[in-house]
């Protein structure tokens, strides 16, 4: 199944790279939807430190096997105009704004929030019901 991961506060943390790199084990599709801005969006504001927070995300997205092609930079858009209809079985965020965004769209994907002290289990959970 395709699901997708926040990077700030989310996917930078050790415990959620864990549970990203078993998915992949498991051979679901991993993306990272951030609302960071893209290398040639910020070179075009000139916002050069953007590059080496990028290279950063880069690197922890390959130490989790996650493929560049996965990667997705709003340039500050809400994450539910790329996610709708690409049919992703859930999105893990922090950003309660960006969640809400999510849950309020006729879209599927489930939104959960990385700070409940259950995340790892909705995310099974979601996998498990749609898996059926």
């Amino acid at each position: 199944m395709k699901v997708s991961f926040d990077f700030d506060s989310t996917l930078d943390r050790n415990d959620v790279q864990q549970f990203a790199k078993e998915l992949i084990a498991d051979e679901h599709e991993v993306w990272i939807i951030t609302s960071r801005h893209s290398d040639e969006s910020a070179k075009s504001k000139s916002w050069w430190w953007v590059l080496n927070q990028n290279k950063n995300l880069f690197d922890v997205a390959n130490k989790c096997g996650i493929r560049e092609e996965h990667i997705h930079f709003t340039n500050g858009v809400d994450k539910v105009n790329f996610i709708k209809g690409k049919g992703f079985a859930f999105h893990l965020d922090d950003d309660i704004d960006e969640l809400i965004l999510i849950l309020d769209n006729s879209d599927p994907c489930v939104p959960l929030h990385v700070d409940h002290f259950e995340w790892k289990e909705n995310c099974l959970e979601v996998l498990n019901k749609q898996s059926r």
